[in-house]
């Protein structure tokens, strides 16, 4: 998803409604994994994916259904058989979309903006989807979401407390370790209930953030990938003709140190952050690289040929740096995909970040095999 949470929020402030759809289960291979979303409009105009095809065509007249009634539809899809040859499918498994109306009302925006804050913070928060039946039990389904967040005094529940929190408590830690949404139903296999209600339960990590020590024409195409796979990006380098807002729009913060030497100074680098060297001159990459080094990072890279590595490491082994420490560096940088031009030297760079970055999310939530 590429700051749908920011579109949605968009829409609402606008005045517009819209139908949200997110995948809630899965079993088998699917086009789309859990917590893959997408927007339908008024207009039947989409934000997203879910798959396409049929499916998707599936999905977006189910959006338009569930604005002209107000309530919500938790649909299933078997993707086999005679069923996954007229949805275009041939994955073989089956899925579970939850497709919501959202309403520019007080509630709905206050939730958006405190989510997209979330993100843009540390710490773990948890996002419940409470879906029960209508009063009268024939008119549809309807959904809540709250934002769930523990602290010393218990769990807080933004933007209000629901009527029955207790009953949510039993089910936040299993729902950590899950890939994605869980559905959790009075007949689930793992015997977890919620009276009468399905809870849609879904663990939300901060971004994490591309810390780029360097502003020059690969940086600045960095950037804009990186923004656009949702990294948080932060711009490094001691040229404010260079790393300034206007070269760098896209990136949530810019920092102009007085040399590179101290680039690291105040900084949060933690194992949620991906460093990336891509400065003006061996010099100034030897000095960031020896401070990232001293941090926690998730992912170290800097541009270079293997000669220039070589002749780095070197140094850095003369500081008292030793071979495991320079290990996990990743250089030359990014996935070896001959490339030439900023742009796809840029290309290489971002698509090493994101197979970090899954892999680091997959062991981090102990994904279960499907």
């Amino acid at each position: 998803m590429i700051r749908l949470e920011d579109e949605i929020l968009t829409l609402l402030e606008a005045g517009d409604s819209a139908a949200l759809a997110t995948i809630v289960g899965q079993t088998g291979s699917a086009p789309r994994t859990p917590g893959t979303r997408m927007v339908v409009r008024r207009d039947g105009s989409i934000l997203g994916t879910v798959g396409g095809g049929r499916l998707e065509a599936e999905v977006i007249q189910t959006g338009l259904d569930v604005l002209r009634s107000g309530f919500s539809r938790l649909q299933h899809f078997t993707l086999a058989g005679t069923d996954a040859g007229d949805m275009d499918m041939i994955c073989g498994g089956e899925l579970d979309v939850l497709v919501e109306p959202l309403r520019p009302v007080t509630r709905t925006i206050e939730l958006f903006r405190l989510l997209a804050r979330r993100r843009e913070q540390e710490g773990e928060w948890l996002l419940a989807t409470v879906i029960r039946e209508s009063a009268d039990g024939r008119a549809g389904l309807l959904s809540e979401s709250y934002l769930l967040q523990r602290s010393a005094s218990g769990l807080r529940f933004y933007p209000e407390q629901p009527d029955s929190p207790e009953r949510l408590a039993s089910l936040l830690e299993s729902a950590r370790t899950e890939c994605g949404p869980t559905l959790y139903t009075s007949g689930s296999t793992n015997g977890n209930t919620v009276g009468e209600s399905r809870v849609v339960i879904e663990l939300i990590r901060a971004k994490e953030t591309v810390h780029l020590f360097g502003a020059g024409h690969v940086s600045r195409e960095v950037a804009l990938l990186a923004h656009r796979v949702d990294f948080r990006v932060e711009v490094h380098d001691d040229r404010s003709d260079f790393a300034n807002p206007e070269r760098f729009p896209m990136a949530d913060a810019v920092h102009v140190p007085e040399n590179m030497g101290r680039a690291f100074e105040g900084r949060r680098i933690d194992e949620n952050s991906y460093v990336v060297i891509v400065t003006r001159g061996h010099t100034h990459d030897m000095d960031v690289l020896a401070q990232a080094l001293r941090t926690q990072a998730a992912y170290i890279g800097m541009i270079g040929s293997r000669r220039k590595r070589d002749a780095i490491y070197a140094a850095l082994r003369g500081q008292g740096f030793s071979q495991d420490d320079l290990s996990g560096v990743h250089c030359p940088i990014g996935l070896d995909i001959n490339a030439q031009t900023p742009a796809e030297i840029a290309l290489s760079i971002v698509a090493e970040l994101v197979k970090i970055r899954a892999i680091a999310r997959s062991s981090a939530k102990a994904c279960k095999d499907i």
